[in-house]
């Protein structure tokens, strides 16, 4: 394994070759997630280099957070990506198997289910289930209608118009916000918005924050894009001053990526005290805040702070990210960007250099439910999701019997829960037994969070197959 004819694979320098090796060690699951290096004098003495060389190759990698070095105790490799700067190029010497979904060992126990088992209570489906999303039909368009308004696609390239002065329209009854729909961009969803923001305002090695725990840990967009994540302690009202102010001064955050009502996964709702203290903070700083916006209209009871931060940006600091994919399911991927027209129209332009545009079937679709169903729907959806909550909570009661805590959801997806367990293999079994009953839940480790936590969404609790456990 530390041969020194391993090194001879990679190109560069000596450094630059046993930097590669460990990476590609790590990449291949050779060394794994907490795992101890040799020492320095073992490292140097197995590769026959010098030892200088080997401080600098772990020095490099533990400045990236790939590595963790622990005064008096070694060289560790790190088992979480907080901190962790990834090279943003593609590494064509790797496998194919490299680029598939690196699923935890319980992630594949719970793919196995999905697809083995018929009727199983997927609560690790953060999706619209099936029978929740509306019925919607294309408004009376010609063929002929959708061909030409594909062909000038590239005239549309920031989306339909009627589109966006409907999305101008739904915001203003939603949150009273006057939207100028020069500065919408219509997109195909949140994951594209969020791709657009890392590749067009951000560069390799910028630092950004994040709630801790986040469903943004979880995507890897941003280590693709070779960005440094830092969460940041969150209480009832979302991220404290305090974290935020503290990681800004040690890690120089450039962007603060916030998901502030229902977050996901904890379902916390920020207030608007906190909301318009961090605008200010971040704009005594110089820091972009960019808003994930997913479950606003699914509140279980009125007079709760749903409106958005960018409701209080009077210095067009703050992008705002609005999706349907909660309402109308993801398969209709229609998602709007709402920030300075000068941004709209660098980031429309990257995409239309990486991408053929979008399509406007999904953009004719949400339009329609815009215009005519969005009222109804969401106010059945919300009365559907409460009694599913609802029911959720009294089943953990019961089935724990009152040793699992959580804090009731007050709208959204999800519910987060602490398990009564205090090691890995007490916290695996739990989620085995779970599994065997056919109930899957989302481990907190995948949002970044420690030991013992859990995200169940309610919208997948089916009370017929929970009642035979």
């Amino acid at each position: 394994m530390w041969q020194k004819q391993k090194l001879t694979q990679f190109e560069g320098s000596l450094f630059q070759q046993l930097t590669h090796l460990i990476e590609h060690y790590i990449e291949q699951g050779i060394l794994i997630a907490g795992e101890k290096l040799p020492s320095e004098r073992e490292l140097a003495k197995m590769l026959q280099i010098n030892r200088s060389t080997v401080v600098h190759a772990l020095e490099l990698l533990t400045e990236r957070s790939i590595l963790l070095r622990r005064r008096g105790s070694g060289t560790y490799v790190n088992n979480k990506k907080w901190g962790v700067q990834t090279y943003s190029s593609i590494n064509w010497r790797l496998p194919a198997h490299f680029y598939r979904d690196k699923k935890s060992f319980y992630q594949q126990k719970v793919a196995q289910v999905r697809a083995q088992q018929v009727h199983i209570c997927d609560l690790a489906n953060g999706d619209l289930p099936t029978n929740l999303i509306p019925k919607l039909q294309l408004p009376d368009t010609s063929l002929n209608e959708l061909i030409m308004h594909e062909k000038n696609s590239d005239a549309l390239q920031l989306g339909l118009p009627s589109l966006k002065a409907q999305i101008a329209t739904y915001m203003q009854t939603q949150f009273s916000m006057q939207v100028d729909i020069n500065e919408i961009l219509i997109t195909s969803g949140t994951q594209q918005s969020l791709f657009l923001i890392t590749q067009g305002l951000l560069k390799p090695g910028d630092a950004v924050g994040i709630e801790s725990p986040s469903y943004f840990y979880s995507l890897p967009l941003f280590q693709a894009a070779g960005l440094r994540l830092y969460g940041i302690e969150c209480d009832n009202e979302g991220i404290t001053l305090e974290s935020l102010a503290n990681c800004v001064q040690q890690h120089q955050i450039k962007w603060l990526f916030l998901n502030p009502i229902f977050q996901n996964p904890m379902g916390f709702v920020m207030s608007n005290k906190r909301k318009q203290a961090i605008v200010a903070f971040c704009r005594s700083q110089c820091i972009g805040i960019v808003e994930d916006d997913a479950y606003s209209s699914l509140a279980f009871k009125p007079n709760l702070p749903v409106l958005p931060i960018k409701k209080w940006d009077q210095h067009n600091q703050v992008i705002y990210l609005g999706s349907l994919s909660k309402y109308i399911g993801g398969n209709i991927r229609i998602g709007w960007m709402v920030a300075p027209r000068n941004i709209i129209k660098n980031l429309s332009n990257i995409r239309q250099h990486i991408d053929s545009g979008l399509s406007i079937l999904p953009q004719l679709l949400a339009q329609e439910y815009l215009q005519h169903h969005h009222t109804v729907h969401q106010q059945q959806l919300r009365q559907t999701l409460q009694i599913k909550a609802e029911q959720l909570m009294h089943w953990l009661d019961c089935y724990f019997g009152g040793e699992i805590t959580y804090q009731p959801p007050l709208g959204g997806f999800h519910l987060y829960a602490h398990l009564p367990v205090k090691t890995v293999a007490q916290e695996l079994a739990v989620l085995n037994k779970l599994l065997s009953k056919g109930v899957t839940v989302s481990q907190g480790a995948d949002f970044g969070d420690n030991l013992g936590t859990i995200r169940l969404s309610y919208g997948h609790f089916e009370q017929q197959i929970i009642s035979k456990i």
